[in-house]
């Protein structure tokens, strides 16, 4: 498979999991709790998010280490987007019924993309 297939084929792999961690499994426990540093609400949330991942080494069989320091650092720029997304509506109060509510969620699943597209990237640049 050439590379930018294989690529492809690794960020649908995490798109997939995204959906299904974010919006399939994630408990309102977790979505409660995501703004309370340290909270198990949010950690279990990240740690989901990171046990999903294991799937991309399948695209891209790299060794151990470097699996799990990318699952590591999923794990933990995850959960800091997340908390800090939970902060900042907090803070204000932002409810759904604002627009800045959304410019929050917006950003915080642009960053989750972003991070998916450094995680290929980092991928590509090991097995390459």
């Amino acid at each position: 498979m050439n590379t930018a297939i294989t690529a492809l084929v690794a960020l649908t792999v995490l798109q997939v999991k995204h959906l299904i961690c974010d919006f399939f499994l994630q408990t309102s426990h977790q979505i409660e709790n995501k703004g309370i540093y340290g909270h198990p609400g949010g950690l279990i949330h990240a740690g989901i998010h990171a046990i999903g991942t294991l799937p991309v080494f399948l695209v891209y069989p790299v060794g151990l280490v470097p699996a799990a320091v990318i699952v590591v650092l999923e794990f933990i720029v995850h959960y800091h987007i997340d908390w800090l997304k939970n902060v900042v509506s907090n803070h204000y109060g932002w409810t759904v019924r604002d627009p800045a509510y959304w410019w929050a969620f917006g950003i915080d699943q642009f960053a989750h993309q972003i991070t998916y597209l450094v995680m290929v990237l980092a991928l590509v640049l090991l097995t390459g």
